[in-house]
Parts: C-alpha cells; structure tokens; sequence
C-alpha cells in the first residue's frame, strides 16, 4: 500500500492528503473529564441492540475528513515535512474551521452518520497526555453532530500514518510492540474517559489504515490482532457506557482482500459488539490519481461486485457487521464516472447490508460556500441508498 492516498480537489493546486500522513509531537497537560459531558434524556441511552442491528440503521455516511485529522506531515512522500507549525489546528490543511452548520448541512443533505477522523500525535506530552485543549475541540466537534442525532464515528487516525519520522508511530508496532502498545493503551484511555458517557449513536474505530508488512505475514496479521484486542479490552475496562459500546475494528490496511485472509481475527470481546471497518479505494489510480481518468466497464463494475460480495459471505452472512469507512474517487477524473463509481458501490454495499461512509477531504463538500462540489453524486449515492 502507497504512503499516502490523495484525492485531488478541482479548485485547489495541489491534492488534499486523505490518507496515511505522519504528524509531529509536543504539547502540554491534559483534561480527562469524563463527566464533562452529562447524558440528558437519551443522549446517554446504550440500547440492547446488537451491532448488526445497528449498522442497519446507518443509511448514509459522510467523512469529515482533513479537519481534526491533520498534522504536522510529510503528505507527498518526498521525506520532507509539508507542514511544520508549532501549533497544529484543524485549518492546517487548507479547510475552515468546523462548525455546528457545516454538520447542519451535511444532515440536510440526507447524511445520517458522519466519520470524524481525528490525529492525536500533535497534541500531547512525552507522557502521552493529551492536551487539555485538543480533547476539548475534539469533543466540541463530535457533539456538533451527535446533538443533531447523527451516528458519530472517531477514531486514532494519521497516528498510524506512514512516515514515522514525523510522527507516526502505530506502525512501530512492528519493531517496538510493548512501546507502541503502552502508548496506545493511553491514548485510548483518555478518549474513553472523555466519551464514556455517550449513548450507543458514538462508535470508536480502533484505528486507520495499519499494516505491518515489514515483518513476516503471520507476525503482520498477529500484531494487527493484538492491538485491536488491546483496543476492545481498555475501551471496555473504562466505565460509563464503554463496556456496551459498538466498536469499529481496523481491518488489516482496511483492504478487503486482506482483511477477509483468515488470519485476520476480531477480538474476543464480551459485550459482542465488533464491527468490522474496510476502505474501497479500487482501482487506484481513478479514485486517488488522475492517473485514470475514466470508470465503469463492465470488467470494472464487476469487480466491484466481487468485493462486495466477498464482505458479504466472509462476515455479513456469518453475522459479523462491517461498515466501509472510506470510500472515493479523485476530482479531476470524468464527474459522469465518478458518480457512477459512488452510485454502484454504495448500491452494492446497501444490498448487502453494509453502511458506506464517502470520503472528503474538503474538496467534495466545499464548507467555506456550504456547497457540494457535484450534486449529482449525493443524489446518485442517496438512491443507492434508499434515502429520500
């Protein structure tokens, strides 16, 4: 898998990192304040519901992508930092500042989830203690969206990025396992902490996009499944609503093939409430290049048909929920394919009972003008999904 997936936005010069960046390290004292956040009437409600029930309830899933994900990096794999501010903030690259009316219209729009991907390595100490501040805006943000009833969806994101040397560091796993894990372990307890009062519409997706293809497969797939077992294990040992909360589990690289490998194990968990998180970036070089710049032969659709069929019969069919977190294609390409390419698979995916969750790094929902930047995409993606 490359370094880094990039999904080129039509007004802007250069592309937008969607995926895989690394990030810088600092930063000061931390607020866990898992109190901070009351539950009034059903904002705190935990519903038995099972997690496949709940994943038919998502009928349409948005990415809220370079906002609280960004971080210092080096986002066109040349080995030097694009960005190196002393104090990292969700405009770094390029978007405004989040907003309660951004998230207004996304839900207008007929959005009924939204993925928060959010980047922690800028903002805490050697300690590995978040900053007061970051955890603050963080959970500004997720209410923004879970006060309108949305599902919300958060996760450790460019923390597992592809360029340790500017911070990323999950991927040291496979060099420096106890390490990794101890760091780990303590970023996950603060963001419980924090959150563990919320309701069952806030998911935590254990992490993004992480391989370890420097180690043999065996050891790749074992490590993977250790932290995603450690991973259920802190969130459900924290309290609150944690020990019932629906858990989004990181495939291997989030790749379908790779993840449907038998080597890939959920985590034992005792609530039995995993889900299993893939991306759908195929072919490649249309939905993060311009390197293609047309889609939809019938080889091409049918391949797509596959895939989703191979999700289904490996963990639908057997009763285990999987959510697509991040599917794409890169503006700049032919709009009539790209909305055919989003169209067919959040289609194939809703008939296999899987939500889908498009991504956009600022450049599909254009927030300074609080317009899509094709129209006819959410309306294709809306029918494919049932949603008037």
């Amino acid at each position: 898998m490359a370094v880094m997936k990039r999904i080129m936005a039509a007004a802007a010069a250069a592309a937008l990192c969607a995926s895989m960046a690394a990030c810088g390290s600092k930063n000061e004292s931390s607020s866990n304040g898992g109190d901070k956040k009351t539950e009034s009437g059903s904002a705190g409600t935990m519903r038995d519901i099972s997690s496949m029930d709940l994943v038919k309830e998502m009928k349409l899933g948005y990415n809220l992508g370079n906002s609280l994900d960004v971080c210092n990096a080096d986002r066109d794999g040349d080995g030097v930092a694009n960005e190196t501010a002393d104090k990292v903030d969700e405009t770094l690259w390029g978007n405004p500042t989040v907003t309660k009316e951004q998230l207004e219209f996304v839900k207008n729009s007929g959005f009924d989830s939204v993925r928060i991907p959010v980047t922690w390595r800028d903002h805490m100490n050697d300690e590995y203690v978040i900053d007061a501040d970051w955890m603050d805006r963080v959970q500004e943000v997720v209410d923004y969206a879970y006060d309108l009833d949305m599902y919300v969806i958060i996760n450790i994101h460019h923390d597992g990025g592809g360029d340790p040397d500017f911070g990323a560091w999950v991927r040291n796993a496979s060099t420096d396992y106890e390490g990794v894990e101890a760091k780990y372990v303590k970023v996950w307890e603060q963001i419980c902490d924090r959150f563990k009062n919320y309701g069952d519409k806030l998911i935590f997706e254990s992490m993004n996009e992480v391989g370890f293809d420097d180690m043999a497969e065996d050891a790749a797939y074992e490590t993977l499944n250790k932290l995603n077992q450690k991973f259920v294990d802190t969130v459900r040992a924290s309290g609150g609503n944690n020990d019932k909360r629906h858990l989004l589990i990181a495939g291997y690289w989030t790749d379908i093939e790779r993840t449907c490998n038998e080597k890939y194990k959920l985590p034992s968990d005792p609530a039995d409430r995993c889900i299993v998180s893939v991306h759908y970036y195929t072919p490649w070089e249309f939905c993060t290049t311009t390197n293609q710049h047309d889609w939809g032969t019938e080889a091409e659709v049918s391949l797509m048909k596959s895939k989703v069929e191979q999700l289904k019969t490996t963990f639908v069919d057997k009763g285990i929920p999987v959510i697509v977190g991040e599917y794409g294609t890169c503006y700049g390409n032919d709009e009539a394919s790209r909305v055919k390419f989003c169209e067919d698979f959040v289609s194939f995916c809703t008939e296999a009972g899987i939500p889908t969750y498009i991504w956009d790094d600022g450049g599909l929902f254009l927030r300074a003008d609080m317009k899509w930047q094709n129209e006819d995409i959410i309306n294709g993606i809306k029918k494919a999904a049932g949603v008037e």
